[in-house]
């Protein structure tokens, strides 16, 4: 019996892979792959790198995870993608059109992105973000989020991955617990949120608990000092075992966020395992349907012009 795939999700340097990198990977064995947007050039290439990240590792069925939520977090731009509506355009919608039509943008939007990451064989999207932003948080959330309404983000982000699956593409919801209040971009620091766990549990960690029965979830490199004092949610047990899997009820596969970010401690070495110590399931180090019809019913949801060609 052959060995499991270690539970990580590579990528790699630039549009192809190079000799050392198929050695390397053929050695490493890694559950899956992610690409960047220094992966993207058309999508023939694209369905080229991703058969030889398969081919690498001898499994047809190994996952390509890809970013791309719509607006400013896409590695799948113009002109060879549709430029999709970043996610508070989507939750802007409520307000003009109602929940019901603001939902089914949400769903259609996901299955159009869901047809263009499948016709290049990548099948798990890094999205939706269920994060809840307040005035004061850092931007680096903005209108990756819905809207400012916990039970409105979760009924919009809940549609957004229905739309995904349809299309046959694994949606990670994040991040999981709660992004939106940090004050700091986690990219580059550790963001630390002092608000009391029950005013956390009736806004930022609301809408993963009406997610949680999503397939997967991806961490927040977020410190809530209220559950654990001295470590981000990515790298606490607490938080994972008491929170994510606990009040939450989230027992899908938990990935960790993209372990070179600033906001953890140590070399990349100690910061997996401290992820994997604390319950994350992955690290992460750096129907038939009509196209045609459904670009047409979105257009018609949010304007043409709104969502793009």
């Amino acid at each position: 019996m052959s060995a499991a795939p270690r539970p990580v999700i590579f990528g790699c340097a630039g549009l192809a892979l190079t000799a050392a990198e198929r050695a390397f990977l053929r050695d490493a064995d890694p559950l899956g792959f992610i690409l960047f947007g220094r992966n993207i050039q058309d999508p023939d290439q694209v369905r080229g790198l991703v058969a030889e990240l398969r081919a690498a590792v001898a499994r047809a069925d190994a996952p390509v995870l890809i970013d791309q939520e719509g607006g400013r977090v896409a590695r799948l731009k113009p002109p060879h993608w549709r430029e999709a509506p970043p996610a508070g355009r989507i939750g802007a919608l409520v307000a003009a059109r109602g929940v019901d039509a603001a939902c089914e943008a949400a769903r259609l939007n996901s299955r159009l992105l869901a047809s263009e990451l499948a016709d290049l064989g990548i099948d798990v999207d890094c999205a939706p973000v269920a994060d809840v932003p307040v005035p004061d948080a850092h931007g680096i959330i903005g209108d990756r989020a819905f809207a400012a309404d916990p039970v409105l983000v979760g009924k919009l982000a809940h549609a957004a991955a229905i739309g995904l699956l349809e299309g046959g593409v694994i949606p990670i919801v994040k991040h999981i617990p709660g992004h939106g209040r940090a004050r700091a971009d986690s990219h580059v620091a550790l963001p630390v949120v002092d608000e009391p766990e029950a005013d956390l549990e009736r806004s930022d960690f609301l809408p993963f608990r009406t997610l949680a029965h999503l397939p997967w979830a991806m961490t927040a490199h977020v410190l809530y000092r209220a559950i654990d004092p001295d470590r981000p949610a990515t790298t606490s047990s607490r938080v994972i075992d008491q929170v994510i899997r606990g009040w939450m009820g989230f027992d899908g596969v938990l990935v960790s966020d993209d372990l070179s970010m600033e906001a953890l401690k140590g070399d990349l070495a100690s910061r997996a395992r401290a992820a994997m110590g604390a319950g994350c399931d992955l690290v992460l180090p750096a129907q038939t349907w009509d196209p045609a019809a459904t670009r047409a019913r979105l257009d018609e949801l949010m304007g043409a012009r709104q969502v793009g060609a």
